[in-house]
């Protein structure tokens, strides 16, 4: 085997003929020796570095001149928008400058038959996150329930313009950077180490739920990384767990942003 074949992805990366057995597979075919990538979780560490502080210092910025995130649409979006957007840029460029590029080493690639097990799997998470989040609610109060984002948008009232931004962001940019940088760059710094697929999904799943800084919310959000990260493990590429998350995050997102834009 050359090393161009060595570093494309495997043959053993196309998914399998039915759900079953690609739950096999997961066990049978270990995931194939990550040549050339010369990164790891230092990589993750500085992208995560680069997402806090980027909020942070747009946060600062905007405090200076007055701005709030309680009264400023402009600044919530920006300061959501711009660091998960520069963090996975810069996971994408690490791929680039110390390893094989993002289909190879993050598994950025997607087929028909990820769609359809994502649309699936993602379907099968909404269904859990919403008892799971009806459950948690009753636990912890209504009031505690709401994500932060959420929680600064549910009572107001925002220009059309706002509303569908914020849409976007929640609904396709929010998860598909965050596939990036957790189920992508985090998963092959697992998988360069030389542990299972199975620890890759535990250690990604975990991490996701307490990144998100929320502790009120964190049990809530392993629930719902657990299906998302199945349809990362099951299929061995981003492509399915972008569009589970993307399912996961739609119904909520579209809620938000005809609550926000006052019309319901």
């Amino acid at each position: 085997m050359t090393r161009l074949q060595s570093v494309s992805e495997p043959e053993s990366l196309e998914p399998k003929r039915g759900f079953i057995e690609n739950v096999r597979d997961i066990s049978r075919n270990p995931e194939p020796e990550r040549v050339g990538q010369r990164w790891g979780f230092g990589a993750f560490l500085l992208v995560e570095a680069v997402f806090i502080l980027s909020a942070v210092f747009i946060t600062a910025v905007g405090n200076s001149y007055g701005a709030t995130l309680e009264s400023s649409t402009a600044l919530v979006l920006i300061g959501s928008l711009v660091p998960i957007v520069l963090a996975a840029a810069l996971a994408v460029g690490i791929t680039y400058l110390r390893g094989n590029g993002p289909v190879v080493d993050l598994r950025l690639s997607i087929t028909k038959a990820d769609v359809v097990i994502g649309l699936k799997i993602g379907v099968v998470g909404l269904v859990f996150t919403y008892a799971a989040a009806t459950v948690w609610a009753k636990i912890v109060g209504k009031e505690n329930a709401t994500s932060a984002v959420g929680e600064l948008f549910s009572h107001a009232n925002l220009p059309l313009a706002a509303a569908i931004t914020m849409f976007v962001y929640m609904s396709f940019i929010g998860p598909i950077c965050e596939e990036i940088i957790f189920r992508g760059l985090l998963w092959g710094a697992v998988e360069r180490q030389g542990w299972s697929r199975w620890a890759a999904f535990v250690l990604t799943t975990v991490i996701f739920a307490v990144s998100h800084l929320e502790p009120q919310r964190t049990w809530l959000l392993l629930v719902i990384a657990i299906p998302i990260g199945v349809a990362r493990l099951i299929t061995r590429r981003l492509g399915a767990s972008m569009v589970a998350h993307v399912m996961n995050n739609f119904l909520p997102g579209l809620s938000l942003l005809l609550l926000s834009a006052g019309v319901i």
